[in-house]
């Protein structure tokens, strides 16, 4: 059916179109997906086998759908991707508010006009990327706003009596008649408000100022919450939640190796950045476990998650700093250095949500407290475990490494040091070389620098070193010899 040859309802007619509502056209070409193998939620990561099957039955069954976990877990992004399992065009009667079905139509206006014109009826396509509308909850939200009102101005216009219908105004919801309709965050939404949707969701009717109109809005309800123990705004009214057909929990990446996938994919990076900052894969991982660690830690309320934003803009601000520090050189490329994590803070500590014990620590002491366990809990699948306690006199993987710090009195790393002066540094610490060899021989050469630093933060971590902040760097000394000197 070529729809540029389509203009009225008779030629409509004529092409053998056949109305179907928006659930059976979601249920229909979802099937077609299913049978030819294409995935249905493309660009959503690690709900493989998890969320989208029951977001996929919850379609098959021709379900409202409450999508409800905590923020960042792409609930909204769940939603727009079902625009994609519409029909490319539908039609509707030109001029219609509420997009028409011209064989089926339910508002006055369309049905007055079909009457008045029958097979003349001029019709319209629309395209399904417009067939999605979209409510953020907040209090301030009203039933005019979602639902309707009556319009006095269009009364007086065309000099019509209040008893008349089509003094009504639309609200958001007629409006999208055919279409997916998203509240985001729906326990915000006030429990009067959310009682005016219940006719809407079993019995397709809506009320405004006494006119009690019979529409079947054919609509795909889609909302959105947080789990009601985290949120104290509000809550979904029982009825509410009685008449939506599926509730999907959602949840955060499970293996790092998903989290990876996603930040890299939602990144917003320019190819001269990609170009400029190379980013061993260590650090990419190191980066995931540091938002892992964040949904464990006592300073962080786990009630209210941790986005996956928090590392996507992480990841930004890290190629930034590596970026910044490449510029400010005049160096045409770099590689990520584990200092370099340092530029992430502000992308943490605008994330998370604090316990008190968090508060009292400060949010910037956290997030660095974060790396500091990321890397903790990464470095024995690197190298030996370090016990925490060892017999007096015997050597250890460390042991000359330690020793070296012990004799040379430790080393300064500073922020805007060059790439050679960088590698001279680190290369003069010869134990440091020894250990890699000895326990990762196949590491990349561009993977080496990066290694060797991340050694030194873990010894930090494991109390073998001290680690100390200056005004320009990091001073790394023997742990024993720092205490001294502070003394």
């Amino acid at each position: 059916m070529k729809i540029e040859n389509i203009h009225t309802l008779g030629e409509l007619k004529a092409a053998g179109y056949k109305s179907i509502s928006i659930k059976e056209e979601l249920r229909n070409n979802l099937r077609e997906r299913i049978k030819s193998g294409k995935p249905a939620f493309e660009g959503v990561h690690g709900f493989e086998n998890t969320v989208i099957p029951e977001l996929e039955r919850a379609i098959l069954s021709r379900h409202n759908i409450n999508l409800l976990g905590l923020r960042g877990q792409a609930k909204t992004r769940l939603a727009r991707k079902m625009v994609d399992l519409l029909d490319e065009y539908i039609p509707f009667v030109t001029g219609s508010e509420i997009n028409d079905d011209p064989l089926n139509p339910i508002s006055r206006f369309a049905k007055d006009l079909i009457e008045s014109k029958g097979d003349d009826t001029p019709i319209s396509w629309l395209h399904r990327r417009d067939r999605f509308s979209e409510k953020l909850a907040t209090p301030d939200v009203t039933v005019a706003d979602l639902i309707g009102d009556v319009d006095p101005i269009k009364a007086a216009n065309l000099k019509l009596s209040y008893a008349d219908d089509r003094v009504i105004h639309f609200g958001m919801i007629p409006r999208a008649n055919r279409c997916i309709f998203v509240i985001n965050e729906l326990p915000d939404l006030q429990a009067r408000i959310q009682v005016a949707l219940f006719n809407i969701l079993q019995e397709g009717d809506i009320q405004i100022r006494g006119f009690k109109l019979r529409m079947p809005l054919d609509m795909q309800f889609v909302f959105t919450a947080n789990p009601e123990d985290y949120t104290n705004r509000g809550s979904i009214v029982t009825p509410l939640k009685d008449r939506i057909g599926s509730q999907i929990l959602t949840h955060y990446p499970e293996t790092i190796k998903i989290a990876r996938t996603i930040t890299e994919q939602e990144a917003k990076l320019d190819q001269s950045q990609s170009d400029m900052v190379y980013v061993p894969s260590l650090a990419k991982d190191l980066l995931e476990q540091i938002g892992f660690e964040a949904r464990e830690s006592e300073y962080i309320d786990n009630k209210s998650g941790v986005s996956a934003r928090m590392s996507i803009t992480a990841y930004e601000n890290l190629l930034s700093t590596a970026e910044r520090r490449a510029l400010r050189a005049g160096a045409d490329k770099t590689s990520l250095r584990l200092s370099d994590f340092m530029g992430i803070i502000p992308a943490i500590t605008g994330k998370v949500e604090l316990v008190y014990e968090g508060e009292q620590e400060g949010a910037a002491a956290v997030a660095q407290n974060l790396l500091g366990s990321a890397i903790h809990t990464f470095f024995p699948a690197y190298f030996p475990k370090i016990e925490k306690l060892e017999k007096p006199n015997e050597k250890t993987a460390y042991t000359d490494l330690i020793e070296w710090f012990f004799a040379e009195s430790g080393f300064e790393l500073l922020d805007d040091a060059s790439d050679e002066e960088y590698q001279r540094i680190l290369g003069a610490i010869v134990p440091l070389e020894i250990l890699i060899k000895k326990y990762q021989p196949e590491l990349a050469k561009e993977d080496k620098l990066f290694m060797k630093e991340f050694i030194l933060w873990a010894l930090v971590e494991y109390n073998k070193l001290s680690k100390d902040r200056i005004s320009t760097g990091y001073q790394f000394k023997d742990i024993y010899g720092s205490y001294i000197s502070k003394l």
